[in-house]
């Protein structure tokens, strides 16, 4: 199996499906672990807790996501459901970094 991987089309049996599905896994681990750095670092910038949850924002991202989605083929039910929960996630994520930021602070 090549970096690039196989397209769907010429992956002959589930093994051949299952190796690409884990190649992509491996790469989307890393997009979410740079992500997680940018919250990170978003919660260090951020001066007050309230503006860790930004309504407008989700939306924003929402709606790029799914204009993206439109563009590549993702179906807008998968779309809309990762993204929701990545980003409830990350304002999680984000919550706990900016509160660790606090502690340390005092």
């Amino acid at each position: 199996m090549d970096s690039q991987g196989r397209p769907p089309g010429h992956c002959t049996n589930m093994t051949d499906v299952r190796d690409q599905i884990d190649r992509l896994d491996r790469a989307l681990v890393g997009l979410l672990s740079e992500r997680q750095r940018y919250i990170e670092r978003a919660a260090e910038i951020k001066s007050n807790r309230a503006s860790v949850r930004d309504e407008a924002r989700i939306e924003d991202v929402i709606n790029k996501v799914l204009a993206e989605g439109r563009k590549t083929g993702l179906s807008a039910d998968i779309a809309e459901g990762v993204w929701r929960t990545l980003m409830e996630r990350s304002i999680a994520h984000e919550f706990k970094a900016f509160d660790a930021k606090l502690q340390r602070s005092k």
